[in-house]
């Protein structure tokens, strides 16, 4: 198993910087993903790591080895890694195993070490029997597990997916994101996601590295990135957020523009600081009498929607609109006075985004 190291990593095109100042270290056998919006730098970054491109400055090390620095490049083919791109990129005119074996060929492999390693790897991928399919005859489901299978066939340090599943649709790219997850850990791979899919980066890293304009802003488990963000932008982009301006009132205490008193976990702001306050949709408590407890607040249903497993429910909170998530759904009808509860600790503050 290879560590992997991305050292001050810069890369420009043009006057544009697309990767500023990322440093990475990726443990032997660990699953990490690149997670962001479109533009964010997480491909280049990736492209960067498979020598598809220069680096401006910094350096990239795959074990001992410096693969990418202003000095020089290895290229790809010299690199030992395996790379799984969002369009199959598989061989049309080709069977399921001459796709397979294609890469093995190439390096002039005996015969039949090549036969024994496709046989192997298509039946760990769940293609054991498939080998004279043509590609044509096949799901994208199957051939992206073909495509998955040549990267693997090669008995890579490192594998690289760039954007797997983009392709697939919605109930078959599910599935095949705990296919790979489970091969991932069986393999116990080195391993680089990249996907802009908060949900897939959840289910499959076991380190998430969300990254913004060129720059890394959080990296953590799924749960710290989800529960704990650091920033405004994060606690946007991955899952759902309601955003409420306020004014800190004293160490605990926000006042929102609306005039409600909250108590929250956050202390660190001064007095006075204008500031953006976060909360989760699932996180609010709904009742039809007012409970005890701290954060007690009066609203009024506005609009249900039901979504099988769970109901979102807009409501209006002084002037504002609340988006709850209710699991298992409670439909409440449209008018309807209800109580609301929020948890201090589940209260995030953020410095105010500029209009």
């Amino acid at each position: 198993m290879t560590r992997v190291v991305i050292d001050r990593l810069v890369k420009q095109f043009g006057s544009f910087r697309a990767i500023d100042d990322v440093s990475l270290t990726i443990e032997p056998g660990e699953l990490v993903v690149l997670l962001g919006p479109s533009g964010c730098g997480k491909t280049t970054t990736l492209r960067c790591v498979a020598g598809l491109e220069d680096v401006g400055s910094g350096e990239i090390r795959l074990g001992d080895e410096v693969v990418s620095s202003t000095s020089g490049s290895l290229p790809p083919e010299k690199r030992a890694i395996g790379m799984v791109f969002q369009s199959y990129a598989v061989w049309p005119h080709m069977t399921v195993f001459e796709n397979v074996a294609f890469g093995l060929r190439l390096k002039k492999t005996h015969r039949s070490e090549i036969q024994d390693r496709v046989h192997r790897v298509l039946e760990l991928v769940g293609l054991k029997g498939f080998g004279e399919r043509d590609i044509s005859k096949l799901s994208g489901g199957q051939q992206q597990r073909v495509a998955l299978a040549r990267a693997i066939v090669l008995e890579p340090k490192v594998l690289l997916f760039d954007e797997p599943l983009s392709n697939l649709d919605a109930k078959l790219r599910e599935h095949m994101r705990f296919e790979i997850r489970e091969l991932q850990q069986r393999l116990g791979i080195t391993s680089l996601y990249v996907t802009h899919d908060q949900q897939e980066a959840m289910v499959i890293a076991d380190r998430i590295v969300l990254m913004d304009s060129g720059k890394i802003d959080q990296i953590g488990g799924p749960q710290d990135i989800y529960r704990t963000p650091a920033s405004r932008f994060g606690a946007e982009f991955v899952g759902l957020a309601n955003v409420v301006a306020a004014t800190v009132k004293a160490p605990g205490t926000v006042q929102t523009n609306d005039g409600l008193l909250l108590e929250c976990a956050t202390t660190h702001f001064e007095v006075g600081s204008a500031v953006d306050l976060l909360f989760r949709p699932e996180e609010v408590g709904v009742f039809a009498e007012q409970p005890s407890g701290q954060n007690v607040i009066e609203a009024q249903v506005e609009r249900v929607y039901f979504l099988g497993n769970l109901a979102d429910l807009y409501v209006r909170v002084g002037q504002a609109d609340w988006r709850l998530q209710l699991s298992p759904p409670h439909l409440w009808p449209r008018g309807e006075k209800v109580w609301l509860r929020l948890a201090p600790g589940d209260i995030r503050l953020f410095p105010r985004k500029a209009s």
